[in-house]
């Protein structure tokens, strides 16, 4: 496994100091129900705020990210790729070999400190899931909370862990110092396709909780409905469920992103395809012709359903890369993408999701 001469161009196309410490690495397995047969790397990093690259058209500069790889295990991931900068496998390895950066927090805080750190936005739960399982063990996210907020440093996280609810005091106590936006993952309430395509993640309506109790607390939250999965999710009837739930929740807007499938990603979602819809396999091979993402037509089409379902039960599409206070981010990641502009509120968006 590389650790030693692993640079941040792994994550964001250049070179810079290694990431990790090789003499800091520790291993460790634990036997309880939640953690079997998963393996933690914990490693402590040398830099933990890290810079989008210039080509991209994300709307923040910066992003952080706790953690490598997602027991989420969802099978679309775009994160995929990233494991086999470390030498990992990223199919099941990436579902099961999780590399935590133990000293985030105090790593955070010193660099937030730094007189050459200017206050931008930091954007969270743009690689993988920061509120994954791990979380729970780690609590990794209460001292990065805790950091941004001593120096009134606005953030947004992306989820689709109910653990958030965990730190909503921390979250309260953020959002009356700078700005906090709040979105939660919900690409479809289908509960066999739930179980298939994202196998370790809460269940869709247990996100939508969380969506409905911060807005309790006074933090609007929005839904990133991702992904919208071709031939699988994209029926008219599951997208009208789906919006009618967002609405029902009180989310103040919602994104719908169809499926993307990059390389990494690509390949271990067309294995599971093969072996879950076989007939499938040709109907996407020549829909993702053309590259990783779907058509402008499907896109467009997606977008213009779902954009007036939302119209219908109440909640207006906000435009990709708004943000105001606590309005949720509108992107997912934080890698040079194709074009995210939404000029008219029935064009296509197109972003990377978790």
């Amino acid at each position: 496994m590389r650790w030693e001469n692993l640079t941040a161009e792994s994550e964001h196309g250049r070179a810079d100091t290694a990431l990790f410490d090789a003499d800091a690495v520790t291993t460790r397995t634990f036997d309880t129900p939640e953690f079997r047969g998963i393996t933690f790397h914990e490693v402590r990093a040398r830099s933990i705020l890290n810079r989008v690259p210039g080509a991209s058209r994300m709307p923040f500069e910066w992003t952080v990210n706790p953690y490598r790889g997602c027991t989420h295990a969802c099978v679309y991931c775009f994160a995929r790729k990233t494991h086999s900068y470390l030498d990992l496998d990223t199919g099941i390895g990436f579902d099961t070999q999780i590399v935590v950066k133990v000293n985030a927090p105090e790593l955070l805080r010193r660099q937030l400190a730094s007189p050459r750190w200017q206050g931008e936005h930091v954007a969270m739960g743009t690689n993988v899931d920061c509120y994954q399982r791990a979380e729970g063990r780690y609590r990794l996210m209460p001292g990065i909370i805790s950091a941004l907020t001593e120096r009134a440093n606005p953030f947004s996280i992306l989820t689709k862990g109910t653990l958030i609810l965990r730190d909503l005091d921390l979250l309260i106590r953020a959002a009356e110092v700078t700005d906090v936006g709040i979105s939660v993952s919900v690409g479809f309430t289908d509960h066999d396709l739930w179980r298939t395509v994202e196998p370790g993640t809460p269940a869709p309506e247990r996100r939508l909780d969380v969506v409905r109790t911060l807005g309790e607390h006074g933090i609007g939250c929005g839904v990133l409905m991702a992904p919208v999965i071709p031939f699988l999710g994209d029926h008219p009837d599951q997208l009208r469920a789906t919006v009618r739930a967002i609405a029902a929740a009180g989310a103040t807007s919602v994104t719908p992103l169809a499926l993307h499938l990059r390389p990494g990603a690509r390949e271990w979602f067309m294995a599971w395809l093969t072996d879950h819809h076989p007939h499938l396999v040709r109907r996407y091979e020549r829909l993702y012709a053309e590259g990783a993402y779907a058509p402008k037509w499907y896109q467009r089409m997606v977008t213009r359903q779902v954009h007036e379902l939302a119209r219908e039960f109440g909640i207006g599409p906000t435009r990709a890369g708004a943000h105001r206070r606590p309005s949720p981010p509108e992107s997912a990641t934080d890698t040079s993408e194709p074009d995210t502009s939404e000029p008219e509120t029935t064009g296509p968006v197109q972003l990377t999701l978790l």
